[in-house]
């Protein structure tokens, strides 16, 4: 009898034990996964800054106001605005593209003149920001190389772009005009119809002013092609696009545009469009603006959405063909991406998410500039014929 009680104590007990190792190995192993999952978020974290440190960023969006080119006030300074020097520096963004920007206004005579007005105090803004108020922190680039050299001597780089060639109003010489002051693309429209071409905001009540381009924005094409100055894609209508695409001899690109197949805008391309432009070698550089982001509460649009739009047109016309722009200062921001100081988000996300160095070198900058020695290289072409 107590042979038979004494091996159902030791049963019992032995039962006891199991059941206590089965806890501890369950605690063992939950605690095993939380540690595996800070140590894989601190992997990336330390990847990403390796690799954000290396890489040349290039964000080919950024509007300005002449009010903070000013002795007094400027981008030496943390301002309010979404990018300056210090924002710069803290997020590791090493280009900025600064945008002559014009409102679309009355085509004639008085609008014209107006906006050529306003076009150039843009110009004067950005040279005197790069030659006389912080030459030693920034510096403008004409070219690829520039780009190089300035950053590598650990300085900031500025480029323009201009945002629509409605301040160009009839007359063509203005092409060279802003090449010879740095502008190195210009998009034919903004929202609303110019001389140039038709814009995408035409898509809401399906009234056109061209049918596309018109026969001066055609001209100013082959202008562009002429001097090197890369032609934007971004603003203009479909069709506009679509005949920018077929008349130019260079690449072509978008400097702030998304994928309309993952949140449908007019702002966005088409796939159709997103398929030409690789076509052409060119290049889409997608943009962080909430509600060309993310369709759906656009308030709520973060890094992991815009990069969703980056995975799709990589995707679609591959990694040689996508790049990124921010559109600071211009509505442009997402939560976690509101300003330049929070560049890296950016680069973690695209580490997160397994692009390479070399892919995430091209996406941050690699591509567009390519597109632009491209451009450079037809322009000297057909000026030497």
């Amino acid at each position: 009898m107590k042979k038979i009680l004494f091996l159902i104590v030791l049963l019992a007990l032995s039962s006891c034990n199991m059941n206590k190792k089965t806890e501890i190995t369950d605690t063992q192993t939950d605690s095993i996964s939380t540690n595996k999952t800070e140590k894989d978020t601190l992997d990336f974290v330390t990847k990403a800054k390796q690799i954000h440190e290396r890489v040349i960023t290039v964000d080919t969006h950024v509007d300005i106001n002449v009010a903070n080119f000013t002795k007094e006030k400027n981008y030496t300074q943390r301002l309010e605005t979404q990018v300056n020097l210090p924002k710069m520096e803290e997020g590791g963004l090493d280009v900025a593209w600064f945008i002559v920007y014009t409102g679309q206004k009355e085509l004639n005579t008085a609008g014209y003149k107006k906006a050529y007005a306003n076009a150039m105090a843009k110009f004067e803004a950005i040279h005197r920001l790069t030659e006389e108020i912080a030459p030693d922190k920034i510096e403008l680039a004409l070219t690829s190389d520039d780009v190089r050299r300035i950053s590598s001597a650990g300085k900031k780089v500025a480029m323009i772009g201009v945002e629509n060639g409605y301040p160009i109003g009839t007359d063509i010489t203005n092409v060279k005009k802003f090449y010879d002051l740095g502008a190195r693309y210009m998009s034919l429209a903004h929202n609303g119809h110019s001389q140039l071409a038709d814009s995408n905001t035409g898509e809401k009540d399906n009234v056109w002013l061209h049918n596309g381009l018109s026969e001066l924005g055609k001209e100013v094409i082959a202008e562009m092609n002429k001097y090197g100055m890369m032609i934007d894609l971004s603003h203009p209508s479909i069709e506009a696009n679509k005949q920018a695409i077929e008349l130019s001899k260079a690449p072509v690109i978008a400097s702030h545009s998304s994928a309309r197949a993952v949140c449908d805008h007019s702002r966005n391309l088409t796939d159709e469009l997103l398929k030409m432009i690789k076509e052409k070698n060119g290049v889409v550089q997608t943009v962080a603006f909430k509600s060309y982001t993310k369709k759906e509460n656009s308030e709520t649009a973060n890094v992991s959405d815009f990069v969703d739009h980056i995975d799709y047109m990589v995707d679609l016309i591959g990694i040689d063909h996508v790049g990124i722009a921010s559109d600071f200062d211009g509505g442009g921001g997402l939560i976690d991406w509101s300003d330049a100081s929070e560049t890296f988000s950016v680069t973690l996300e695209l580490v997160k998410r397994g692009y390479t160095e070399e892919q995430i070198t091209k996406l941050w900058g690699g591509n567009l500039l390519r597109v632009l020695d491209d451009v450079q290289k037809v322009a000297n072409e057909i000026q030497q014929s």
